[in-house]
């Protein structure tokens, strides 16, 4: 994942609507209408977070007959995860450090 596709990615996660959209979305797909219904403000604003959620391949925009669902994609989504993961990784071996640390210091201190 291209430094810019993560950035957009978390972007358009930073927002709670956002996430709420795709939270409705991972249910299956939906109408503009329908998305909006839920939160108090205008269709073009929905719309104006949709095109945020599209931008950063999130979600995408199917055809059928008159209608226009939004769906969830999920390729972005597991880049980031990913991407996360590693650090996830760093983490834990500090923690598992700072753990063997502590006891260290527990056990010398009760020996004192």
């Amino acid at each position: 994942m291209t430094p810019a596709a993560l950035d957009a990615t978390f972007a358009a996660l930073a927002d709670p609507t956002r996430r709420a959209i795709l939270a409705r979305l991972a249910e299956g797909e939906a109408t503009v209408s329908e998305l909006a219904a839920p939160f108090a403000m205008s269709q073009p604003a929905i719309s104006r977070h949709l095109k945020v959620l599209e931008r950063a391949g999130l979600i995408s925009t199917g055809v059928d007959a008159q209608r226009r669902p939004r769906r969830m994609q999920t390729a972005a989504l597991d880049e980031a995860v990913a991407w996360l993961a590693r650090y996830r990784e760093i983490w834990e071996a500090n923690y598992a450090r700072l753990d063997a640390l502590l006891e260290e210091l527990k056990t010398k201190q009760e020996k004192e």
